[in-house]
């Protein structure tokens, strides 16, 4: 999701992948599917504006669209590229509060909006957050559905 030309990434893939062997891919499904994302990021996008990336932008979601990554896999020449849903959890034995935490470190993109927030506003998407969190609590910290998109496919055996 993250490659300037992902045709040419997958293409470079393809070079080093042994004749009739299997390629495959995972990209995050679409962001309301994926809470541990979406619960916060629909917070702070109350207080602060966020248009949607480009189309190809390289993003966290750029390859969420059904089809799209496929398509990328099926230019670069990929035999028989497929698509599925795979559904998962993902559990952390951790607070809503060090998620929290966490997710400010881990996404620049997010601590980028969290400081454009005065410290009431901080203050108050923080809580909303953290109550938003409880939904996903379990009595082993926090545990949240999420899906992601597998595209595979198959090299030519002559390459």
């Amino acid at each position: 999701m993250f490659f300037p030309s992902p045709v040419d990434a997958v293409l470079e893939m393809l070079r080093v992948l042994k004749p009739g062997r299997k390629l495959a891919l995972a990209a995050w499904y679409l962001v309301e599917e994926n809470s541990f994302f979406y619960t916060l990021s629909r917070v702070i996008e109350r207080y602060v504006d966020s248009p949607p990336p480009a189309p190809d932008a390289p993003d966290t979601f750029r390859f969420a669209s059904p089809r799209k990554l496929r398509d990328v896999l099926d230019r670069a020449g990929v035999l028989v590229p497929s698509e599925r849903i795979l559904q998962f959890t993902i559990e952390m034995p951790i607070s809503g509060e060090d998620f929290w935490t966490l997710r400010c470190e881990m996404s620049e993109t997010l601590r980028k909006k969290v400081v454009m927030l005065s410290r009431e506003q901080l203050a108050e998407a923080k809580r909303q957050t953290l109550e938003a969190f409880r939904a996903y609590s379990t009595d082993c910290g926090l545990s949240f559905p999420a899906k992601v998109l597998i595209v595979s496919g198959s090299k030519d055996d002559s390459t």
